[in-house]
């Protein structure tokens, strides 16, 4: 297999040896480990061949030459329609520390859990219908470094950073690209959510510098999308607001009270799996739904009409033996797969994305920012509050957006290329709760047209 070495420092030095390389595997018939070796047909759990690509593996990424070494693992599945003509996803779950899986069998993926009572047996999986690759090929990407089954080979890889992260995306693309040459001109958009509102836009800065720079192989960069993300410092300023709109407190207690942030404000109060860094800090407290009181706890599977329940099947499955070798997972890189893994030394360099935002609006390049209009964690309020701020004149005004002759939601366009959308009774993340029209809503903005 052919050895690339890359390094992201603002220079050209690399750009000869890329292009003449990019030029050799597209004029060669040049097989890579990365590819047919890598291919999972059979899944532990669901019934027959997988009637999708997929792919999985591991791409190698470093800051320096001489700075840490990590293995980063992805989930690669191709486009259901058109894959040589389908835009390119990158996708990066929130958390910080949540896994490419969640996203892929929770929120847009083809795969998800049958949601059965744990019996002690192999959860099974069944096909999603309204997966986001009827419609474009996605990346499913395990960062920061920690997440999933991606690992550290140094002990300075081990801590991680808001900074890292975006590094370690940048490179990986730009690797996975000349694995994977046939792509090489599709359009690329990076995506995500939750917490994923931080990086995701400096990702999208990062690698248009890069191109700007003349680093290779050039990106075909178009936009971004963000569900529900996390974007300022003043998120939690509309969750009291935005609780007392939605008649969950009166107006007296409107004056006082400290929010208890929920994913869906109509779901029964659950254990999860995962206490989000943008709800407590972490590793700290659970909500007791008898008394809402908070309690130090080791957590037990939630009944079965939680939203949450089908979050605790998802290690049963990634960590038992077959399924890791039918993902071709290297023996001894991690220990326990965890969906979310709040134990990385994680250092938060920026709590705001709003910058990149305006400056990626300048440079032209599209954007859909959507949000369930029933999430508590991160209100639409919020949302709506900093892509205000940005003073773009609007091109199409407030209006619904429907599916099946339903209103689906509300939207509106910007003139810098903008779209905000909402999703009728969607939570945190919209399209676990919605998955129809989310699917709809990415499918029509994907093919530049009106929601």
């Amino acid at each position: 297999m052919a050895t690339v070495s890359w390094y992201y420092n603002g220079n050209n030095t690399s750009i000869f040896i890329f292009t003449l390389l990019v030029i050799v595997l597209q004029s060669t018939h040049f097989v890579f480990a990365t590819s047919e070796s890598n291919i999972v047909k059979f899944l532990p759990g669901f019934q027959g061949p997988l009637p999708f690509l997929l792919e999985t593996g591991y791409i190698e990424v470093s800051e320096t030459e001489t700075d840490e070494n990590a293995e980063v693992f992805y989930y690669f599945i191709e486009s259901e329609n058109n894959p040589k003509e389908d835009p390119l996803l990158l996708w990066l779950t929130g958390g910080p520390g949540c896994s490419a899986l969640s996203g892929l069998v929770f929120e847009i993926g083809p795969l998800t859990f049958i949601n059965d009572e744990y019996n002690g047996s192999l959860p099974n999986l069944a096909l999603r219908s309204h997966s986001w690759t009827k419609v474009s090929n996605i990346i499913f990407l395990d960062l920061p470094v920690g997440t999933g089954f991606s690992y550290p080979k140094t002990e300075s890889a081990v801590q991680q950073s808001t900074w890292k992260l975006v590094h370690n995306a940048h490179q990986f693309l730009r690797k996975w690209l000349i694995d994977h040459p046939k792509f090489l001109s599709n359009e690329v958009y990076i995506a995500g959510d939750s917490y994923s509102g931080i990086p995701v836009p400096i990702i999208v800065q990062e690698i248009s510098y890069g191109n700007d720079d003349g680093l290779q192989p050039w990106i075909n960069l178009q936009g971004y999308i963000l569900g529900n993300p996390l974007t300022t410092p003043k998120n939690d300023d509309y969750r009291i607001p935005f609780s007392h709109g939605m008649a969950l407190i009166s107006d007296e207690l409107y004056q006082t009270i400290s929010s208890v942030c929920m994913a869906h404000i109509l779901e029964p109060i659950c254990e999860s799996d995962f206490i989000d860094a943008i709800e407590v800090p972490r590793r700290t407290v659970l909500i007791n739904k008898a008394d809402h009181t908070l309690f130090s706890s080791s957590l037990t599977m939630p009944p079965l009409n939680c939203q949450t329940h089908v979050y605790f099947l998802s290690p049963y499955w990634a960590n038992d033996d077959n399924v890791r070798k039918a993902l071709h997972i290297r023996k001894g890189s991690i220990g326990k797969w965890k969906r979310c893994n709040q134990d990385i030394p994680y250092k938060d360099e920026t709590l705001n994305s709003f910058p990149y935002h305006a400056n990626l609006s300048r440079k032209g390049f599209r954007s859909l920012i959507y949000s369930g209009d029933h999430d508590m964690k991160v209100p639409f309020l919020a949302t709506q509050a900093w892509i205000r701020s940005l003073n773009y004149s609007i091109v199409d005004d407030w209006r619904q957006w429907y599916y099946n002759d339903q209103v689906a939601g509300y939207m509106r366009t910007y003139s810098n290329r903008m779209t905000f959308a909402t999703v009728k009774g969607g939570g945190h993340t919209a399209p676990e709760y919605k998955p129809e029209e989310c699917l709809v809503m990415f499918s029509r903005w994907i093919s530049n047209k009106p929601l």
